[in-house]
């Protein structure tokens, strides 16, 4: 997604609620966060803890907040809507977790990898589209939020998005066959 793109209109089932949830709903007066994620995957196991945290804080700081899971459950099993609300649970979400079963979500953001993460400002146009920051699994940099952390600082003060933007890293999304 190219920055400057309005943020795509979604309804998807909130596995922690079990209510609809659109971005509508999500978007937050400062901005909104939207990323996607799984549940097996080693990349987001790596960093969930940071971004789970620091997306709670964000949110009490007017930046809407939402995780979204794309992946073939029926190839995946541990990424099911079920597992899905006890890892929402386990890392303290509070924030919807949606299920997008069709993966038109995924599609029309362009999502390719878990986690890939996006940032749209307050009027809905992606501001940032980019890596949490340089941590990997067993590349020893510690997880720490970087990236992300001052793309959301630059959106809060105002200032022009970030450069460069770094593509985030992870597993491919599983898409069906």
């Amino acid at each position: 997604m190219e920055l400057g793109t309005q943020a795509p209109e979604f309804l998807l089932p909130d596995t922690v609620s079990g209510n609809m949830v659109s971005f509508s709903e999500v978007k937050g007066t400062k901005g909104t966060l939207v990323y996607f994620i799984c549940n097996h995957c080693p990349y987001v196991v790596h960093v969930m803890e940071t971004l789970a945290r620091l997306s709670n804080e964000w949110k009490k700081k007017g930046l809407g907040v939402v995780a979204i899971s794309s992946n073939d459950v029926a190839n995946y099993p541990d990424d099911s809507p079920a597992n899905m609300k006890d890892f929402a649970a386990q890392y303290g979400f509070e924030f919807p977790y949606l299920y997008d079963e069709s993966q038109e979500v995924a599609k029309v953001y362009d999502a390719a990898c878990t986690p890939d993460i996006y940032l749209f400002d307050q009027d809905q146009r992606c501001y940032y589209h980019g890596r949490l920051d340089g941590s990997r699994p067993g590349n020893d940099i510690p997880v720490d939020g970087a990236d992300l952390s001052l793309a959301v600082i630059s959106l809060f003060d105002g200032k022009p998005a970030p450069q460069p933007q770094i593509p985030s890293a992870g597993c491919n999304i599983k898409w069906k066959a």
